[in-house]
């Protein structure tokens, strides 16, 4: 056997040792490799598609061929526009369409208005907006049942605090959640107060975006504050308050927990009935999950009116 040799070999062509140039991908090998990349992406987006339709899409086709149903021992049988009759020939339907378009009316005067001040009122601050912020927005992080019972605490015709202060200044105590023509502005504060600190912080938001040159131009001008806020910050902000606006409506127009909290839902002689509570009723209480669907589907066309109007802004301020 010959003795190996201990010369270093020689070295082999560098030609050899490059790599060879790969064919074309094949298409179908792109999109696996591009499906194996992003397959955790896809997972969350079947995920949350998954939870659309279980949560929200099947319960709304559900509710449309419910509102041309009735069941009775078990069976489901088709009757048409029978639901819908039924819904507008009872009293209380106009009675709640009515204390719902109340509420929203009135909480767009205070709901709408009050956190746009707030929030004009913390941007003129030069120090401690974090710390308001944060105090504006607590309300929304506590429970809304712990809200409520603060409420009532507050409006207790015996020991309520607020009748308190009423009588330390020579003012007669009320009834505020057993009258009639009081109890409907009473759940719209606590509504707003609970629900206010969201608006605040978008607001601000808004506002942290005017460019300061404007209001040194108005100030140069001889403008005031009010004037300042009506010819700069109004304008400035047109769409964000056009949006606000109409999630308002939207919102307010599908109350629910704050009457039923407060008041029990009807409240005196049914001034707190709104359309949601009588869904509730319907469906509920009365055991007519047709003449439920059918009143919520009508309350589904109306609020899909506002939420074209809404997805129309929106891309108006995209754009």
């Amino acid at each position: 056997m010959s003795a190996p040799s201990l010369s270093p070999s020689r070295p082999g062509n560098p030609a050899d040792t490059k790599p060879r140039p790969a064919g074309p991908e094949q298409p179908g090998g792109r999109f696996a490799k591009s499906l194996r990349r992003n397959l955790t992406a896809h997972g969350f987006l079947i995920g949350a598609v998954l939870c659309f339709a279980v949560f929200s899409w099947y319960p709304m086709v559900r509710e449309f061929f419910l509102a041309f149903q009735k069941t009775e021992g078990g069976e489901v049988s088709w009757v048409g526009f029978d639901n819908l009759a039924t819904v507008f020939n009872d009293p209380a339907f106009w009675q709640a369409w009515r204390n719902t378009l109340l509420f929203t009316a009135l909480a767009l005067l205070l709901g709408f208005a009050v956190p746009f001040v707030v929030a004009v009122t913390i941007n003129e601050f030069r120090h401690g907006k974090g710390y308001l912020r944060l105090l504006v927005y607590l309300p929304v992080m506590l429970p809304p049942v712990a809200s409520v019972l603060l409420f009532k605490y507050l409006y207790d015709p015996g020991y309520g605090l607020l009748n308190e202060l009423f009588t330390f200044f020579g003012l007669p105590a009320q009834q505020w959640l057993q009258d009639p023509d009081i109890s409907m502005l009473a759940v719209v504060v606590a509504s707003t107060w609970m629900n206010m600190g969201g608006a605040t912080l978008i607001y601000l938001a808004a506002l942290q975006g005017i460019p300061g040159e404007l209001y040194e131009a108005a100030e140069l001008d001889g403008a005031g504050i009010l004037r300042k806020i009506w010819h700069v910050t109004v304008p400035q902000t047109r769409l964000i308050l056009s949006l606000m606006l109409l999630m308002q409506i939207i919102a307010t127009m599908q109350v629910f927990v704050e009457p039923f909290l407060l008041t029990g839902g009807a409240g005196p002689e049914g001034s707190t009935t709104t359309v949601v509570y009588l869904i509730y009723q319907y469906a509920f209480n009365f055991n007519n999950y047709g003449a439920a669907a059918a009143l919520g589907l009508l309350l589904l066309v109306l609020l899909a009116g506002f939420s074209a109007a809404y997805v129309k802004l929106s891309r108006a301020e995209d754009e």
